[in-house]
């Protein structure tokens, strides 16, 4: 029994798939979501009702569930609140094992703000006692495009900061991997990268390729950055995670490239070129 979150949106949905079609006997889905009506309809799948901070909904839909992927919740001001609500009803529930959807370099003081969120979800699972396994992704390398203004710039305070972006299908083949063979993963952290660290300077030019689009990057400095996304009624928490994706890069808290995509897929993982 394998329990999927996010069953609606771009991670969970790929992932739900794949273990629909995966081949593998035995394998039931419980998916959750906020609205069953809106669950896919997969052979093997049933939906539940049971948002991330509804306690008694959560501990039944996991009820006898081994394996549960837990897909980090929407972005809001509660976001860190929601998750430390599913992980304790998930060990109420007497989860086996939990497969959580981290960030890379996920820390107390990562200059992304919501990676902090995730570090501090990460610890909330450790203090739970579940067996568990982290996989930290990098940025999804389909964001990239929309990144680019309608005059064909990006714009952030990346400098010449670098990136190992990574696909969602390759994500979500290394999560199926991951929840078909939990047990082998048990206490686990891995850093989903794509094949290339980049610039945003290096992305642009791979957009301008495949779209055959000018298109081109504008380093902004944070103060700049902050001022361009100031938009009326745009609360102050957001643009604080926007701008810090860019200072990140800058940081240079995102470069770097590991082999657990090949190692848990069997295949390389997917340059950006391909992806966009």
């Amino acid at each position: 029994m394998i329990a999927v979150t996010g069953a609606t949106g771009r991670l969970g949905g790929r992932v739900a798939r794949r273990l629909a079609t995966a081949g593998i006997a035995g394998i039931a889905q419980t998916l959750l979501v906020r609205d069953p009506a809106r669950a896919p309809h997969l052979p093997g799948a049933t939906g539940a009702r049971a948002g991330y901070t509804d306690h008694d909904a959560v501990v039944a839909a996991l009820h006898g569930i081994e394996t549960v992927l837990m897909v980090s919740s929407s972005e809001s001001p509660d976001h860190l609140d929601q998750h430390r609500a599913f992980v304790d009803a998930a060990a109420e529930a007497d989860v086996g094992h939990l497969v959580y959807i981290s960030f890379y370099g996920a820390a107390p003081d990562a200059t992304f703000t919501l990676a902090r969120d995730h570090w501090a979800t990460e610890q909330h699972i450790r203090a739970a006692g579940l067996a568990f396994t982290f996989l930290r992704d990098n940025f999804y390398a389909e964001f990239m495009p929309d990144l680019v203004g309608d005059d064909g710039v990006i714009r952030g305070p990346a400098g010449q900061g670098r990136a190992g972006l990574v696909a969602l299908d390759d994500i979500a083949d290394a999560v199926t991997a991951v929840l078909t063979h939990a047990d082998k993963h048990a206490g686990a952290t891995y850093d989903l990268t794509g094949p290339q660290s980049l610039t945003l300077e290096e992305v642009a030019a791979i957009l301008s390729r495949a779209t055959g689009r000018a298109i081109t990057y504008h380093p902004e400095t944070v103060e700049e950055a902050y001022r361009s996304r100031a938009f009326d009624g745009i609360p102050g928490w957001q643009v604080d995670a926007w701008v810090s994706t860019y200072a990140a890069i800058a940081a240079g808290e995102l470069d770097g490239i590991s082999d657990a995509v090949p190692r848990l897929t069997g295949h390389l993982a997917t340059p950006l070129a391909d992806v966009v």
